[in-house]
């Protein structure tokens, strides 16, 4: 400590006696030194000085230092209206030195701004200097940290991260651009600008969501775009709500100006099928040239509703998919862009549940770039009304996100953090946010009056000079650009729309092909020809269902120990394939197994889908004596198969299905699925299947084969795990229930290609291997919905043959009664269809009652398209029996409402539609088990009874 105190004492004394910085240092004297030879050595610098204040000062250097790095961002000039605070708090952090009075916080005065303090290494604020004046560090802290950037990264706990990004903010004179790159900036800004302002002269009276206000976004995006193709990516997959989104396909993707145009067109006329979407909601393709980097780039923006969060996860779903399908592994090649509103960023539950996959093995795209478009304000909600964060990024911190805040009518400020954003996801591979603070000139919409509700805003708004004139006046005043070469660039970019604009009045149809975000090439046609409306048979060989099944039940890795009670599990799964049979597991191996074979990736994704909620599927084996070491026997079918991915999942619903569905957009040869826990539990992803899986095709022509797998069945375990509310998926399918359709050859494949989704519940494993494999033979694609069973995964009669899926076979769409009532159809006094496992239950009691000659029960098994052909032949085979729909559900549930007037359809409404099921109820189960059971006694006996209904004939 001898040393120490001496070394510090000498340097700080000869620093402030004017010493340069380098010399200053002097070596303390050996440790025998007597007391006359040490105070020889301290009169070579005068006076002893108060050793004690000297390590003080510096360390209180060291406490600023990191102060303005911690805190700095909080006195940032952000706001370009000057008006507000873009942490929604004006006061200053006591420990920011803005005025000489605040020295005494760290115990420093004025005398001590002159003083010479060396410089710790956690700062690179001296460029090659070691030690600065106090003065001038408080200045160059300043500079980095207060001015039109903010940035926040001092809660990243990896030193090395925090160390580049100080080396970008803090080293003088980095934010330094060559005249090129000034000329450029403002021809992007003069393009993001002229576009609003000419759809505004010709179109006023219309909603567009214009970008008036933050038109440096269009420069931040290319910029991020160009770091991104200089450092080697190819693909850049973008997400974004509607403001600025007319702008970005403009300017961004370079979506052809006449397209655009065109949609202000109120006669368009739509050439394909669909409802269709308004404009700014559509999504984009397009392979190009980027000129500053000279290499081929694809951007794609994925079309989205209004619901302006929903499309984060889809976003990273797709950006997965493409990585995956091109071997990036590290995501060098495909990155994703996601675009923000402020109140949108903080407000929706989704950017967090999309946060936390971006580190997850099988969900990580590698690192995305986040630009918050900051309006500073939600619709008309003030930011301190719409959320209780500083900033409205600070869900990014959660994963230790670096967060750039600049204020956005600074366009070289913009340009460079961007540049520093695209480095960051290129040289670390995480999330980075780019806060650009701006503010929105017309209000929400261009319709909107924002006065009404914020007025000193925008009397303010109204004053402010646009950024595009303010930036050309300095470049102008800096010799930089000259007005003439300015005023010529607005004129060429105005001709061109003008140009675009007498070509868009030749368009008199939309062609939605156009505005495809993920085009499948090739998918559709066979030898340039349409793909015929056919599907061949699902089934396959025995020798491929034995050898499936050998993997199925087997570990195909040496030294591999695994759980006791798993080798009773594989054990018995041996013996069924040996008697060939399959349970539900084996069905399901079986499908998968065989598409693998085929060269059809399969993706599994949910909660706890790698063993199975319910212990059945066991599809990745864990060593148990080896902490983290699995297998995957169906990886390990055939050489040259497709890969088999199986992933647990976050806790989360809305943001892993959004994902899911992302990655089914990519590739039509994949087989995706998305497993509930419980289906009950698909209600807090219900925005995705509401705004994307139902309609997606009709508002975006855009085919989907995802498929939602849904356990369900009521079996006493409350209302929270029965439920996987089959009425509302029912109620959203759109065919007609009153028009009986005409019978043709391919009727069961042009149902479902007319379909908007498919919904099915399947009552044996040989049926839903079929149903499964029918995905991906249909020449199109069609998202399905599958309500799984819980204890039909071992009911010993919920068993299928190896003959059920031998080649021949096909999906069953309803399975007719095959026992004794079938053979005198003409004795039999009841028909009762339902669907699911309640089946089995039926069965049963009719077999306990003698009542199998007299009453005969049919399983539909796909719901939708409803198998109008198939129900007609099973009620004109029984002339003699009334017709019952009994169910398990409450009767405002299940699938009364959607069976009942398309069986009445059927039959010419000759014959009444009995019901037999539990009454109505709030509430999709009891949670009692004494009263689950009565109920189902109750209507097991109704629907048995052959005097049940007579009451009511």
């Amino acid at each position: 400590s001898y040393c120490s105190v001496y070394s510090w004492d000498i340097f700080f004394r000869n620093a402030n006696a004017g010493a340069p910085p380098g010399t200053a240092y002097q070596s303390p004297p050996p440790l025998g030194t007597s007391l006359a030879g040490l105070s020889q050595v301290q009169s070579l610098v005068g006076a002893q000085p108060n050793v004690e204040k000297l390590v003080e000062d510096h360390l209180a250097v060291q406490s600023l230092i990191r102060a303005y790095q911690i805190r700095g961002h909080h006195v940032a000039q952000l706001d370009p209206l000057g008006i507000m605070d873009a942490d929604l708090d004006s006061c200053v952090p006591t420990d920011i030195i803005t005025s000489s009075d605040k020295l005494g916080f760290y115990g420093l005065d004025e005398s001590d701004l002159d003083k010479v303090f060396r410089l710790p290494t956690t700062t690179f604020i001296g460029g090659d200097e070691s030690a600065l004046p106090l003065r001038e560090i408080i200045r160059r802290l300043e500079m980095a940290y207060c001015q039109h950037i903010g940035v926040e990264f001092m809660f990243i706990n990896d030193l090395d991260q925090c160390q580049w990004i100080r080396q970008k903010f803090e080293r003088p004179g980095v934010m330094h651009f060559t005249l090129e790159e000034k000329r450029t900036l403002l021809a992007r800004m003069i393009r993001s600008t002229r576009f609003e302002e000419f759809l505004q002269r010709k179109w006023s009276s219309e909603k567009r969501f214009g970008l008036e206000g933050c038109e440096s976004l269009i420069p931040a995006l290319k910029t991020i775009i160009d770091k991104s193709s200089e450092n080697g990516v190819e693909s850049v997959i973008m997400g974004m709500p509607h403001r600025g989104r007319l702008n970005v396909l403009a300017n961004v993707i370079r979506k052809e100006l006449e397209q655009i145009f065109c949609q202000f067109d109120s006669k368009l006329e739509a050439a394909d099928e669909g409802s269709g979407d308004v404009k700014y909601h559509l999504g984009m393709y397009h392979r190009r040239i980027n000129r500053v980097s000279d290499r081929n780039i694809t951007l794609s923006l994925v079309a989205n509703p209004s619901h302006l969060e929903a499309v984060n996860p889809v976003v990273q779903g797709k950006t997965k998919a493409e990585q995956f399908y091109c071997g990036d592994t590290d995501g060098n090649r495909v990155m994703s862009i996601l675009l923000h509103g402020d109140a949108a960023f903080a407000g929706q539950g989704i950017v967090y549940e999309t946060f936390h996959l971006s580190d997850l093995p099988s969900y990580t795209t590698h690192g995305t770039v986040h630009v918050v478009a900051n309006n500073q304000i939600g619709f008309t909600t003030d930011p301190r009304m719409a959320r209780s964060s500083p900033y409205p990024t600070d869900v990014a911190r959660v994963v230790n996100a670096p967060i750039f805040h600049v204020n956005a009518d600074d366009p070289e400020a913009v340009m460079y953090v961007c540049n520093v954003a695209a480095e960051w996801r290129a040289t670390f591979h995480k999330d980075v946010v780019v806060d650009l603070v701006c503010y929105r000139r017309n209000g929400h919409n261009e319709m909107d009056e924002p006065m009404f509700t914020q007025p000193l805003m925008y009397k303010q708004i109204k004053k402010q000079k646009g950024v595009m004139q303010k930036y050309a006046e300095k470049l102008i005043a800096e010799g930089s650009v000259t007005r003439q070469e300015y005023e010529e660039e607005i004129a060429k970019y105005d001709k061109i729309c003008e140009e675009a604009y007498t070509r868009s009045k030749d368009e008199k149809i939309l062609h939605i092909k156009h505005w495809l975000d993920s085009p499948w090439p090739g998918f559709f046609t066979l030898d340039g020809q349409p793909k015929s409306m056919s599907c061949p048979s699902t089934g396959i060989s025995e020798e491929e269902l034995s050898q499936i099944g050998q993997v199925a039940s087997s570990v195909p890795v040496e030294d591999f120990t695994i759980h006791g009670g798993l080798t009773r599990i594989l054990k018995g799964r041996g013996e069924m394939i040996k008697n060939r049979t399959v349970d539900w597991a084996l069905g399901e191996y079986m499908a998968f197994g065989s598409l693998l074979k085929e060269g059809i990736h399969v993706r599994l994704s949910g909660q706890d889908v790698e063993r199975g909620t319910f212990s059945h599927r066991h599809h990745v084996l864990h060593d148990q004596n080896v902490d983290k070491r699995i297998c995957i026997p169906m990886n390990h079918i055939s050489p040259n198969q497709a890969p088999y991915t199986v992933c647990n999942s976050s806790l989360s619903e809305y943001g892993v299905l959004g994902f899911e569905l992302g990655f089914a957009m990519a590739s039509p040869n994949a087989l995706i699925l998305w497993e509930a826990q419980f289906g009950d539990f698909h209600n807090t992803a219900q925005c995705i299947i509401d705004q994307f899986i139902c309609p997606g095709q009709a508002k975006w022509v855009r085919q989907n084969g995802i498929v939602l797998l849904l356990p369900h069945g009521m079996e006493g375990m409350g209302p929270e795990h029965s439920s996987a509310r089959p009425e509302r998926f029912l109620q959203m399918c759109n065919d007609d229930p009153d028009v009986f359709p005409k019978i043709t050859e391919d009727f069961a494949v042009r149902q479902l290609y007319d379909c908007n989704w498919i919904v099915v519940n399947c009552s044996n494993p040989g049926n839903f291997f079929h149903v499964m494999r029918r995905q991906i033979l249909m020449p199109f694609r069609k998202p399905l919905i599958m309500f799984t069973p819980k204890s039909l995964l071992r009911h010993p009669e919920a068993r299928s043959s190896f003959d059920e899926m031998l080649p021949g076979t096909h999906f069953q769409r309803l399975i007719p009664d095959s026992g004794p009532a079938a053979a005198n159809p003409a004795g039999v006094k009841r028909l009762i269809f339902c669907t699911g496992k309640i089946y089995y239950e039926l069965t049963r009691e009719r077999k306990a009652r003698s009542m199998e000659d007299t009453i005969a029960i049919c399983r539909m098994e796909q719901l939708s398209p409803f198998p109008f052909d198939l129900v007609k032949a099973e009620t004109e085979k029984y002339p003699n029996a009334d017709l019952v729909w009994c169910q398990e559900e409450h009767k405002n549930q299940g699938y009364y409402d959607y069976v009942k007037p398309r069986m009445r359809t059927t039959i010419d409404r000759v014959k009444p539609v009995w019901y037999a099921g539990r009454g109505p109820a709030a509430a999709p189960a009891t949670g009692n088990k004494a009263a689950h059971q009565q109920e189902l006694s109750r209507f097991l006996d109704n629907a048995l009874n052959l005097d049940a209904f007579k009451d009511h004939a």
